[in-house]
């Protein structure tokens, strides 16, 4: 079944500002909040969609992204979990619990509002190739992560009756006066823990190693960090999971370098013969080599250019060309002949420098790339 439109859901304009947008979400989430309508299922899927769409609305990236490709573009609620879709009920009151104001806690609190707790996030490095910068690549790593335990079980705080928390009445000279704080005994989680498996710690929890799949887009640059959500550390009372943050280290590639705007470069030299008479020479490229053809009377320092070569940009818009930079090599030993053949030419106005206005200095070639 297809997606709605998440202006939509929200019943907005695609021009409608941030308040705008926060105001006919809380609207909608409190109509369907599951404080007001236990056990519907129909309620409880129209306040997940909300949720979902709020989330990419109220991103300006996100929403940028959203406006440009539709659901397309966000990327695979699917595996890998970069996306904003899917979300839980814990996801979305960690989330947005504050818009729905006072009157709603947690999860069915009965107006009293209970602590979500959420599990510490997990750190880890990829390396990836450029050729896996290029094409995108799934990666199926190990991460220890903290869960709970098999056979751990909990029951709720007697303290707080499971609310979370504790409310005091005190006489004051203005009259009685109430006031709510967090239960000391089960931290605002409302649970305390009932059976604790050996093994587990104080909240029945135990590390484990699991294997997590990610889809890494092509496009991706070093030193950036991408965001699996759900796939951290477990919470303590079954609260809300952390997030798996994965930084990507990019491997220097041998003979190619790529710059900011995405290019690619490879410096060619050829030899002076070549350049006289022009020749067909390979390149590598990401995928492999291919042949170009080098003009006679090709001057060193040409740059020729090979649309579409270079890198994709994250955003999936634009893919970058790959540049490559013509040097023709001056040799620095010559034998007799050789040198006699030179000295010969050396005199040839053929051989003489005689420039043309379409030819680019060196600081006009260097504007033009960086330009």
């Amino acid at each position: 079944m297809s997606k709605r439109d998440y202006y939509d859901v929200l019943g907005v304009s695609k021009s409608a500002n941030e308040k705008e947008i926060k105001k006919a979400y809380r609207k909608i989430a409190i109509k369907y909040h599951p404080d007001k309508n236990p056990g519907d299922k129909s309620a409880e899927e129209k306040f997940k969609e909300a949720a979902e769409a709020y989330d990419v609305l109220s991103s300006p990236e996100k929403k940028q992204r959203y406006d440009q490709f539709g659901h397309a573009g966000m990327g695979g609620a699917g595996k890998g979990g970069f996306s904003g879709g899917g979300m839980n009920m814990d996801d979305i009151f960690s989330q947005f619990g504050d818009i729905f104001g006072g009157g709603f806690g947690g999860f069915g609190g009965g107006g009293q509002r209970r602590r979500v707790s959420k599990g510490s996030n997990l750190r880890i490095r990829i390396n990836l190739t450029l050729q896996d910068v290029v094409e995108g690549v799934d990666k199926k790593i190990k991460v220890r992560k903290l869960v709970l335990a098999e056979g751990a079980s909990f029951s709720k705080c007697t303290n707080c009756n499971g609310n979370g928390q504790v409310t005091r009445i005190s006489n004051t000279i203005l009259g009685q006066m109430q006031t709510s704080t967090t239960c000391p005994a089960c931290n605002g989680t409302g649970k305390k823990i009932e059976k604790r498996p050996p093994g587990s710690d104080q909240n029945g929890m135990i590390q484990k190693e699991e294997t997590v799949e990610i889809s890494i887009p092509a496009g991706v640059e070093d030193g950036m960090q991408l965001k699996v959500s759900g796939k951290g550390n477990a919470a303590p009372m079954g609260g809300v999971n952390g997030d798996l943050l994965v930084i990507i280290s990019v491997e220097d590639h041998p003979e190619l370098i790529r710059d900011s705007s995405n290019n690619l470069h490879y410096d060619k030299y050829i030899s002076f013969s070549e350049a006289v008479l022009g020749t067909s020479t390979e390149i590598p490229t990401v995928n492999g080599k291919v042949k170009i053809k080098v003009d006679s009377g090709t001057q060193s320092g040409k740059t020729l250019r090979l649309k579409g070569k270079g890198v994709p940009s994250v955003e999936g818009y634009k893919t970058g060309d790959l540049l490559v930079h013509i040097n023709v090599w001056t040799p620095q030993e010559l034998s007799k002949e050789e040198k006699k053949f030179f000295e010969k030419c050396i005199d040839s106005k053929n051989f003489a420098p005689n420039p043309k206005k379409t030819d680019k200095s060196f600081f006009d070639r260097v504007k033009e790339m960086f330009g």
